[in-house]
């Protein structure tokens, strides 16, 4: 979404690197740099105004003239005014003291509101909660019948009792009439209550800002309802228009706040920073994709990070907590604890879990400098993981365990199996054998530091083990095999013993040999002979 304004971005800010003082023509010039790329991102006027005055203010402040690396904080003042325009902080869900707590869901037409309907009780339901999703969009044709497929893949509940405007529930019920989105709305909450659901979305019918006839319909839904959150769903993509949308709503039904749909779009993104300055009010959620778990909590610092090409490595590390399984990662740490070898069948269940992350591109993006490698990304084809899936799936058990046994034959077997030409599997068993490589050198890494052994289980202490090693302890001489020269021997080493000042048995080599100590010269207290064994 933000690829091109990432990139002319990235070329401001590289022009100011290597500079130990930044000139007011150096600021003026990176300012208007940024105020041509935020206009081409289709950000709104007002908004490039009060952000571009900002970043002025502060680049001539003695925040940047007085620092080591001028270029550095500037790049920190633009992430930190581009937080504040989209919304400073995470802005949560505001539960209702009594449940259940109502959401009420309005925007444009074609938007993406029903399908965000099931994304968000999917969300919810995942955060330990009871969502009911309502149909009350009863004007488009099967928005009814699509809220109900949608909300059976989430597994949320959706309460239904009008058809809408659908061929089937015509059919179905020809007496049913034109339906009351505000009735059922109302239906709905009291629905809720009688069956303990503590989240209540409702799905309203998509509207023009002009149309003030659906205006007032939305208006109506609201006083019925009292929603504790109203939620403004635009589509990312219709750039400036976003605006006057968004004053349109404010203005005939007011939101709380703005949930952004499409974001995985090839549009220029300037909705999402052009929404919350102009209204205020804070975007709360992002759908980014069109599986029903491509939809996330809305993280300003984040999004700028992804904006300025930092990365946002805390979304991926969330994402990965989700997509793998503790239980097989616990096995995986006691295998690797146990110095067994990485197999093909553990490196499937790893491109399993990896592939439950979503879209691969989507995970490299969010490492930091991925930009410079977009053109790359961009040329990935995600489909070569069927193949790998489809080449390992295409051995036999002992072969996944023991890829050693793969010959000639046995790979063209596999290759004819998978659909694939030999060289493909050659190729994946080469890249295969450098990851196993790999595996047992983090686990001598972590088995032994230079100049340690390794730790029992972690392996690094074997023969193979390549950190220096303490030297051996120094053997005594050896004892010779002539028994009158082995009694000489033992004879010189216990005179040597006795005409030392020390015994074997002497602390610190001060004390006396046994049978050298009288008791009887020891002041001892009184009772304490009965220990002597006198």
């Amino acid at each position: 979404m933000f690829a091109s304004l990432s990139e002319r971005l990235a070329a401001t800010f590289k022009s100011l690197r290597g500079k130990g003082r930044l000139s007011e023509a150096d600021v003026d010039a990176t300012i208007r740099e940024i105020r041509r790329a935020l206009l081409d991102a289709d950000v709104a006027l007002p908004v490039v105004r009060r952000f571009c005055a900002q970043i002025r203010e502060r680049a001539l402040s003695a925040e940047v003239s007085q620092a080591l690396n001028p270029a550095q904080q500037v790049v920190q003042i633009v992430h930190d005014e581009l937080v504040a325009v989209l919304g400073g902080e995470t802005r949560r869900l505001q539960l209702a003291k009594l449940p259940p707590t109502v959401i009420l869901l309005a925007g444009l037409q074609g938007a993406g509101k029903t399908t965000l309907a099931g994304k968000l009780g999917l969300w919810l339901k995942e955060q330990g909660h009871t969502p009911l999703l309502v149909a009350c969009d009863l004007q488009r044709p099967n928005a009814v019948d699509q809220l109900s497929v949608v909300g059976e893949r989430a597994g949320v509940k959706v309460f239904a009792p009008h058809p809408g405007t659908s061929s089937s529930g015509a059919a179905a019920n020809p007496a049913a009439g034109p339906g009351n989105p505000v009735a059922v709305a109302a239906q709905g909450v009291e629905y809720a209550i009688e069956k303990q659901y503590d989240i209540v979305i409702v799905d309203t019918a998509g509207r023009l800002g002009v149309d003030a006839e659906m205006m007032a319909q939305a208006a109506d839904i609201r006083d019925a309802v009292t929603p504790d959150e109203i939620l403004f769903v635009v589509d990312a993509m219709i750039g400036q228009d976003a605006v006057a949308t968004a004053n349109a709503f404010a203005d005939g039904v007011g939101f709380t706040g703005v949930v952004l749909s499409k974001l995985d779009g090839d549009a220029r993104g300037g909705a999402a920073l052009s929404v919350v300055g102009v209204t205020g009010k804070p975007i709360m959620f992002a759908s980014t994709g069109e599986k029903l778990s491509d939809f996330e909590l809305f993280h300003p610092d984040r999004m700028a990070s992804r904006i300025l090409d930092m990365g946002d490595v805390l979304t991926l590390i969330e994402q990965a907590q989700k997509a793998f399984d503790e239980k097989q990662a616990e096995a995986m740490a006691a295998k690797f604890a146990a110095d067994e070898d990485f197999t093909l069948d553990d490196f499937l269940q790893q491109m399993a879990a990896l592939r439950n992350m979503g879209s691969i591109k989507k995970m490299l993006g969010m490492l930091p400098g991925m930009g410079e490698l977009r053109e790359q990304l961009e040329n990935f084809d995600e489909r070569e993981m069927d193949r790998i899936e489809a080449i390992i799936k295409s051995m036999t058990p002992q072969e996944r365990r023991q890829p050693k046994i793969l010959n000639g034959s046995r790979r063209l077997r596999i290759a004819k199996g998978s659909g694939v030409q030999v060289s493909d599997v050659n190729t994946l068993m080469e890249r295969f054998t450098e990851a196993q490589k790999m595996m047992r050198q983090m686990r001598r890494g972590l088995g032994g530091m230079p100049g340690m052994g390794g730790m029992p289980g972690l392996g690094g202490g074997g023969k193979k083990s390549r950190g220096r090693t303490a030297p051996p302890p120094r053997k005594g001489k050896a004892k010779s095999g002539n028994p009158a020269k082995r009694a000489q021997q033992e004879r010189a080493a216990r005179e040597g013993a006795s005409s030392s000042g020390s015994t074997p048995g002497g602390a610190f080599g001060l004390g006396q040999g046994p049978g050298q100590i009288d008791p009887s010269n020891l002041e001892l207290p009184p009772g304490f002979e009965k220990f002597l064994g006198r």
